[in-house]
């Protein structure tokens, strides 16, 4: 039999999971008969969130990579794995490794995902982002000026233009070094960083 505190867990971790299903389904709308917005990075953060609390604050972490720390964050859950694809990825290679327990090479993922962290680092660290700009981003897809969207430890999410990225990058590298990662390891995230200003 569940405890008292089980059980409240349980009913928390169920409503959060409803929450971000409906918020998911709301997010996937229809543009011109074509999928728009469906791999929300607010979403995304939530889903984090909800991580860290269940896990001591700590946020997904394996060593094969990231690719199979995001496999963990989704682990039991495979629709949630839209969230954690960027706009043109299908989902189809984190989904069949969440349902069968395989492993995710980095360079599969279309999000690049910064582990090592936990919530008492600085709010402001990027832990997730679009590999690559895509026109308008996920919420405005195929429209407008290239954009990469970003999940920052808060949960919040913010949409960088390529023409920010490498400063971004510069101070992605900087909060990385002030969090306690090598700035080698740092730059693994972001070789952006070393572009010329």
């Amino acid at each position: 039999m569940k405890t008292l505190r089980a059980r409240r867990a349980s009913l928390v971790t169920g409503s959060l999971i409803a929450v971000i299903v409906g918020f998911g389904a709301a997010c996937s709308h229809t543009r011109n008969g074509a999928m728009a917005h469906q791999h929300c990075m607010k979403v995304t953060g939530t889903m984090f969130n909800l991580y860290a609390s269940e896990h001591g604050g700590a946020l997904p972490y394996h060593t094969n990579g990231f690719g199979d720390a995001l496999v963990l964050l989704a682990e039991g859950r495979p629709q949630d794995v839209a969230f954690l694809c960027g706009p043109g990825d299908d989902g189809r290679v984190l989904s069949n490794a969440v349902v069968q327990g395989l492993h995710v090479a980095e360079e599969q993922c279309s999000r690049v995902y910064v582990q090592g962290l936990c919530k008492t680092n600085d709010p402001q660290i990027c832990i997730l982002f679009d590999r690559r700009s895509v026109r308008g981003g996920d919420h405005f897809y195929g429209t407008g000026k290239r954009v990469r969207e970003v999940c920052l430890l808060d949960g919040s999410m913010q949409r960088v233009p390529d023409a920010k990225w490498p400063e971004f990058s510069r101070e992605q590298v900087d909060l990385l070094v002030a969090a306690g990662f090598r700035k080698e390891e740092a730059l693994r995230y972001y070789p952006e960083a070393l572009a010329r200003r």
